[in-house]
């Protein structure tokens, strides 16, 4: 299958091989959710990196060569409704909403060379946490042109990058390069394409270095209180705070703690 994984000192780096400019199948999302579950559940796991084969694309997007069965309305229903099982046959709809769906405490960063688009894109603003980009990359919304409409809303993009930048990315369907990206926060930093690898390893081991519950209570924490007000965001902080302290080992007594910790 064109969808590789591997795991090196606590990192688990996910790679899409599926040339020429690696598109999605059915099959390849059903991988990927299996291959994410595996990572997500696996203690040996850390961080993650996210990125693609060559240089020509990060991904296009789905293979629109691909035949959508014949499924009755009710079909489709029941796919859209209750989701992909073991045993559910592969095709569209099908695991790339479950993939997405999936609860995720660990930090995965996008390295992304050559374009990106439609579910590859997708997947990088609801996967990644951190990117970094060659600075051949390109991104776009291309959808808009072919009458398709709704990702912006599906990614909740106005929520990484202002609004106005993402309304330009949703309705003109215009590419914008890897600059311009960085420029609108929608990737961290770019670099030459010979050290985009080179760099999220970088990035990927540094915070493999920290303690593993740490980071996961970071995410969590960080996740959970978006939709929260000050005093509860807070509040649930400290909780997370106090809940990790009691698992390091030999830990100051709370009465102890420095004026600066919560």
């Amino acid at each position: 299958m064109n969808l590789h994984y591997e795991l090196s000192e606590h990192i688990g780096i996910f790679t899409l091989d599926n040339p020429p400019v690696n598109v999605w199948t059915p099959e390849l999302h059903k991988r990927f959710y299996e291959l994410l579950s595996d990572f997500l559940s696996d203690d040996e796991a850390h961080v993650g990196i996210f990125t693609s084969t060559g240089d020509r694309a990060f991904s296009a997007g789905d293979d629109l060569k691909t035949p959508r069965p014949a499924w009755s309305d009710g079909e489709l229903a029941e796919r859209y409704l209750n989701g992909m099982r073991e045993g559910s046959e592969v095709g569209y709809p099908g695991w790339e909403a479950e993939v997405v769906k999936l609860p995720r405490t660990k930090p995965i960063i996008g390295a992304v060379n050559g374009v990106c688009l439609g579910q590859g894109f997708i997947y990088l603003d609801r996967l990644t946490d951190i990117r970094i980009a060659s600075d051949n990359a390109k991104f776009g919304m291309v959808e808009i042109a072919h009458g398709m409409g709704g990702a912006a809303g599906g990614m909740q993009l106005g929520h990484s990058i202002a609004h106005v930048d993402a309304m330009y990315l949703a309705l003109t369907g215009e590419m914008i390069d890897a600059k311009q990206a960085c420029d609108m926060r929608l990737v961290n930093e770019v670099v030459a394409p010979d050290e985009l690898m080179p760099r999220a390893m970088a990035i990927a081991a540094t915070i493999a270095s920290h303690p593993r519950l740490a980071v996961r209570v970071e995410m969590e924490a960080y996740q959970a209180t978006q939709t929260m007000n000050a005093e509860q965001a807070m509040s649930y902080a400290n909780h997370m705070f106090r809940l990790l302290r009691s698992t390091l080992n030999n830990p100051l007594p709370l009465s102890e703690q420095g004026e600066g910790e919560s």
